[in-house]
């Protein structure tokens, strides 16, 4: 998986790098299927200038699509950590909809209430 990052202090960026190293792992072994070269995951902060607010977005470009996901906290770790929650499930539901899992998924029968024989017998 090639990393990158873009407009990030220095400071910020030691955070950043420690939230996401778990995560990362985590992404990696959702993706084990893909070619590690063909997987490029992206992130950019941004700093809100009137409110004490970050806003970390990520974009992963796989063989299959592109996914974008953004996270919103006050602190750097908040957001870092919304935006690969986000990306993982967005993730999750990309690989359903590889596999068709909608068409695989079992129908539960349906169950018709059954009149008492006492009932009808009164």
């Amino acid at each position: 998986m090639k990393i990158t990052y873009s407009h990030i202090d220095p400071e910020a960026r030691k955070f950043i790098e420690e939230e996401s190293r778990h995560a990362i792992e985590k992404l990696n072994r959702l993706l084990k299927k893909y070619a590690p070269d063909s997987i490029v995951l992206h992130g950019s902060l941004e700093k809100t200038p009137h409110k004490l607010e970050f806003k970390y977005s990520l974009n992963l470009a796989l063989p299959t699509g592109t996914l974008h996901a953004t996270g919103t906290g006050s602190g750097v770790r908040k957001c870092v950590k919304a935006a690969f929650g986000e990306i993982e499930g967005q993730v999750k539901k990309h690989q359903e909809k590889l596999r068709k899992d909608y068409t695989w998924k079992r129908k539960r029968p349906l169950v018709v209430p059954q009149a008492d024989d006492a009932l009808l017998t009164s």
